[in-house]
């Protein structure tokens, strides 16, 4: 096949992804040295469009990387006003004490926020510095120059499904840059091939990962309480799987996320995370909050769970990675934004230092140690074996151990040195023989909903003329492994509803509608063979997120 060939355009830095690591990157880069060139490259069809997270936010990385964002006039709206944390049963709940709590999961000074919001925010404060950001431009292939990383390619379109070039093709542009950052956030595929390519986790423990799924309602205005923060475990998970619920309370008069978090580790082919989600909405706290409400919108994401023992080396020649694309969650605290910020931060010092000195497409070494040694690392540090605790001993005994291990590490001191992870997420799967099948509850359609409906309320939208941007290595193992072997998990753990086992004459066919999907990376981190890689859709495809 002959060569595309395509434009570039060269800048001094070039990130991928306008979350809250590549778009601090971009604003430091530029605080240090105005002259500096920087791009930021966006997949969504804007900035926000494709962020989904919790969220309370810590504002230490803003505070470090805008001392004056209150008077600029940053989201952050509501402050935490009240901080609770459940163990549910079915019908009844136990509130923990706060005081038994260690400090760092007190949330006192920090912010009940959309960081959709936030990074729109953000992107403001960027342009106003002279960075360039394109939305709608995903970045499908590394441009290399020997061994080193020089670029991304940037929107392509106009493939046909088979992957042929179409008669509207675009090739995309080459944006080539003295250094690339990749923000891609939780398991980017330009990462991925990098951290692959490198060797950059051979030292590392495996990744962990949850998925969250969030749903943005509006209550009853006597129900709203601006700033209030609950946090729950237990039921409906039971033994069957780890996480647990966040309930947030916006600035915005009525406005509630509801979020369900499930660790993606668990052996039972045949949980379903996104109906245990649904059946937790019917507990009777949560039910009487969203009574006569209605829910406005709804999103999942993988998140990076595995902690400081799982950070793989964040720098390699021409490059690093930034904020989730290494992992930097703090899974007590619920909470990775804050360190992603700081990670774009650290990034941009030392990329500026080595841009200035002549050091083009060097290996920031400084910038790896830095976030394994500087505030990244010691929060992560503090809690590396919460994780691997729940992992092992589940729910009662994680929290006595876990707790007394946070509580040691305030002193500086720790019960366990630092515990391993141990199988992946895909090889704890078991098979389906060893487990039985669960019965959900159907979704009433008022409370809970079928993931088909709730899919439209992501405002999800792909080009269906092109080619599927989720890829099967071995097209046969779907039927022929996975459905025999472990149930087809793939109809249950996706959020989305992607995946189906469809009888046809006789036959069953694996049938993949890339059209519903939200971009949450659980297929390429949950299947059992690790048979289905996630790639990027065409730019601006995918979910739509408002105030999430």
């Amino acid at each position: 096949m002959a060569e595309i060939e395509r434009e570039a355009m060269d800048y001094d830095v070039v990130v991928v992804g306008a979350g809250p690591a590549g778009l601090s990157a971009a604003i430091r880069l530029k605080q240090l040295d105005p002259d500096l060139s920087v791009v930021v490259l966006e997949k969504g069809s804007e900035v926000g469009a494709h962020i989904l997270s919790g969220a309370v936010l810590d504002p230490v990385g803003l505070d470090a990387l805008i001392p004056d964002w209150k008077e600029k006039g940053a989201p952050l709206d509501a402050p935490v006003t009240s901080d609770s944390f459940y163990v549910l049963g079915e019908g009844g709940r136990i509130r923990m004490p706060n005081a038994l709590m260690p400090p760092l999961m007190s949330n006192h000074g920090n912010y009940v926020v959309s960081m959709g919001n936030v990074c729109r925010w953000l992107a403001e404060q960027a342009e106003a510095l002279e960075v360039e950001i394109f939305p709608g431009m995903a970045c499908s292939e590394l441009v290399m120059d020997g061994d080193r990383v020089a670029g991304v390619v940037a929107g392509e379109f106009g493939r046909e499904p088979d992957g042929t070039i179409g008669e509207g093709y675009e090739p995309g542009m080459e944006l080539r840059g003295k250094y690339v950052m990749l923000a891609e956030g939780v398991r980017g595929s330009l990462s991925k091939q990098v951290i692959a390519r490198y060797g950059l986790d051979a030292d590392a423990d495996v990744q962990k990962y949850g998925l969250g799924m969030k749903e943005l309602w509006e209550v009853a205005p006597e129900k709203h309480q601006p700033g209030k923060v609950v946090h729950t475990m237990g039921w409906p998970l039971g033994k069957n799987a780890g996480g647990g619920s966040f309930i947030y309370h916006l600035a915005e008069p009525g406005q509630v996320y509801v979020g369900f978090v499930v660790h993606l580790g668990y052996k039972n082919p045949y949980v379903n995370p996104y109906l245990s989600f649904q059946q937790f909405k019917h507990h009777p706290m949560v039910a009487d909050l969203l009574a006569g409400g209605k829910r406005v919108a709804y999103g999942a994401r993988a998140i990076s769970e595995g902690g400081f023992q799982s950070m793989p080396e964040a720098a390699f020649p021409g490059g690093v990675l930034l904020g989730c694309s290494v992992g930097l969650v703090n899974v007590p605290r619920i909470k990775g934004n804050h360190n992603a910020m700081l990670s774009g931060i650290a990034a941009a010092e030392h990329a500026r230092a080595a841009i200035a000195e002549g050091r083009e497409g060097d290996v920031l070494s400084g910038y790896s140690d830095e976030l394994r040694t500087g505030p990244v690392g010691r929060d992560l540090k503090r809690v590396r074996n919460v994780k691997p605790l729940w992992s092992r001993y589940g729910l009662t005994a994680s929290m006595v151990a876990g707790g007394a291990d946070m509580w040691l590490n305030h002193a500086r001191l720790t019960l366990f040195g630092t515990l391993g992870h141990g199988k992946t997420d895909a090889e704890a799967t078991e098979p389906a023989e060893k487990h039985q099948a669960i019965e959900y509850p159907k979704p009433d359609g008022t409370l809970s909903f079928d993931r088909l409906t709730n899919v439209a309320y992501s405002f999800t939208n792909h080009e269906e003329a092109q080619p599927s941007h989720l890829k099967l290595r071995d097209p046969n193992v779907p039927v022929d492994v996975n459905l025999p072997r472990y149930a087809g998990p793939s109809a249950r753990y996706c959020p989305a509803g992607v995946y189906e086992f469809v009888e046809e004459g006789g036959a069953t066919r694996f049938q993949i509608n890339f059209q519903n999907c939200v971009h949450c990376k659980t297929c390429d981190i949950k299947d059992p063979l690790q048979n289905i890689v996630w790639t990027v859709p065409q730019g601006g495809d995918g979910p739509n997120y408002p105030n999430m």
